[in-house]
């Protein structure tokens, strides 16, 4: 397929802007600042072994769930979807999607499934403005693509 959008090719896969960006930067600061006030605390001998290493491994927990948001993308196949949000990721076939919505006010785009099943696309965002809304229709377009092969 070769419909341009606004990363190309129709198919092409689904990433929001700021969802990529944002929470990278923030899990760099946030495991920076607990590993400087571990290293610090125990320099101070405040702390003991023990406490540093409990401080940095929570550092590291929250960093890789916040990282997890700079990992949402839907990747479209011939198949169908692989839609990867923040903490499941979720295979759909062409013929499974009944609808593409995105209604004024929510975050993301949601497909209502033939099984009456609701999937959220964290990959495309209202918080991309236009870029976000122009991402939906071209998911729609995709399926409609999809469906008219069927």
């Amino acid at each position: 397929m070769t419909d341009a959008g606004p990363e190309g090719a129709l198919d092409a896969p689904f990433r929001p802007r700021r969802g990529r960006v944002v929470p990278a930067v923030v899990a760099a600061v946030f495991l920076a600042i607990h590993v400087g006030v571990a290293v610090g605390m125990g320099l101070q001998g405040a702390w003991g072994p023990f406490d540093q290493a409990a401080l940095i491994g929570f550092g590291l927990l929250v960093s890789a769930f916040i990282w997890r948001y700079s990992a949402i993308r839907a990747v479209p196949g011939p198949d169908g979807i692989v839609v990867r949000n923040l903490v499941l990721t979720r295979t759909v076939g062409w013929d499974e999607i009944a609808d593409v919505r995105f209604p004024d006010g929510d975050p993301w785009v949601s497909i209502d499934l033939t099984d009456h099943d609701t999937l959220a696309v964290m990959a495309i965002q209202r918080v991309d403005g236009e870029r976000g809304r122009a991402e939906a229709r071209r998911l729609g377009r995709l399926v409609a693509h999809h469906r008219a092969q069927a």
